[in-house]
């Protein structure tokens, strides 16, 4: 390809990247004077490429809003980018299309791709394996995600048709926050006026979205990922346990995700500063009546409940049979020293923060208190105290064991 109609190609690309684009910025990114830019420019518009020319001090040039340049143009590594992002997107369940759509886009992007190119890109696909098993499928509708994402954008009032686990299907109207992905799933997070009160809602259980006259005001504070953690973390579940942890704030955020924990950094005195795992006070959106139609009922919100799920720190043994993790808090005197005088007085120095988690199950905590290898006091439920004492028992029996030869 001779260097003039690369250049122009070139220039093709920098213009459909978006925005206004200056004559000095093209011709820097071409390496060719300004007259030569605009000499250009007459070639894309003489191809009948809608060259729209912005005068002015901070004027340039930039193609026609809503234009669809075909062919479709890419470079390896960009080609490489769409179909490794559609097939990921696929794979964890965030593809924000229902169906097919993933597929279709991806075998559409290939069929405009050269051959060279595409053989390449196969080999990659063909050679690609996962760790980890494929998402259930769980993406919203087009026809419910664009207009939520348009009410948010707007602060616009948007009317849902919601399909709950407990109160059944009804119509709301929600003042939305944001649009947050979390473990495969979307959520939209506001104020439910039907309500009164601040909720989070799964986009997959919205069948019809139609946004509404007016406008909002999103209140200061902690952002939509946060609002949707923490009702995640304080929805209603079975068991509600608290444990005291030696460590600061940040490092058991660091260790807990915010989706499984809230963290509660102790002040002085014994009095507690309520600054939740995320960062939210744990009444927002948590533990209202007909919340579990949300992200409440038992599976409706992944990682939380079932064993191996918590983001990967849940499944049991996991942690707890690692080596090394014998000497931590399940080892002789930490298990027996969960209730002890000495270790629930904060003294040592460190800091003590209180731990919030409700579960359906418990058998999965005590692999994840092993896992922190720090001191910790099991304030409630009692349960939990028998089932650490006995995986601090298994550990030790462990330890001592000493394999026979042959």
């Amino acid at each position: 390809m001779s260097r003039p109609v690369s250049r122009v190609l070139t220039l093709l690309e920098l213009l459909q990247s978006g925005g206004l684009r200056t004559v000095a910025e093209l011709a820097d990114r071409l390496g060719v004077g300004e007259r030569t830019v605009r000499r250009y420019v007459d070639h894309l518009v003489d191809l009948d490429v809608p060259v729209e020319s912005v005068r002015g001090r901070h004027g340039g040039y930039r193609l026609a809003p809503g234009h669809r340049m075909p062919p479709l143009m890419l470079t390896d590594d960009e080609a490489l980018a769409v179909l490794l992002g559609l097939v990921a997107g696929r794979r964890t369940g965030i593809t924000a299309a229902a169906g097919t759509a993933g597929e279709t886009a991806a075998a559409k992007v290939r069929r405009v791709l050269p051959e060279r190119l595409r053989h390449r890109l196969d080999a990659v696909l063909d050679s690609l394996t996962f760790t980890t098993a494929p998402a259930g499928s769980a993406a919203p509708e087009a026809a419910v995600l664009l207009p939520v994402a348009d009410a948010v954008r707007r602060h616009r009032p948007v009317a849902i048709r919601y399909t709950g686990g407990r109160a059944g299907r009804g119509e709301r109207t929600l003042y939305p926050y944001g649009l947050v992905a979390h473990a495969g799933r979307w959520y939209v997070t506001g104020r439910d006026l039907s309500a009164g009160a601040e909720r989070t809602f799964r986009l997959d259980r919205i069948s019809g979205a139609r946004v509404l006259p007016g406008t909002f005001e999103p209140p200061p504070g902690p952002g939509p990922a946060e609002r949707v953690l923490t009702a995640l973390a304080t929805a209603p579940y079975r068991h509600e346990v608290t444990v005291r942890v030696r460590g600061t704030a940040e490092e058991l955020r660091a260790l807990l995700p915010g989706s499984v924990a809230i963290v509660s950094a102790e002040g002085d005195g014994g009095e507690t500063a309520r600054t939740a795992g995320t960062g939210v006070p744990p009444t927002v959106g948590a533990g209202a009546p007909g919340e579990a139609e949300g992200i409440g009922a038992p599976g409706g919100a992944v990682g939380i409940g079932a064993p191996g799920e918590a983001d990967g720190i849940g499944a049991p043994g996991e942690a707890a049979g690692a080596p090394g993790q014998a000497d931590g808090p399940g080892a002789p005197g930490k298990a027996a020293g969960i209730g002890a005088p000495g270790e629930a007085d904060g003294t040592g120095g460190e800091p003590w923060c209180r731990v919030e988690i409700r579960a359906e199950r418990l058998d999965w905590l005590p692999g994840v208190l092993a896992s922190l290898d720090r001191p910790f006091v099991v304030e409630r439920p009692d349960e939990l105290r028998g089932l650490v004492a006995d995986l601090a028992g298994r550990l030790m029996a462990a330890a001592r064991h000493t394999p026979q030869d042959g």
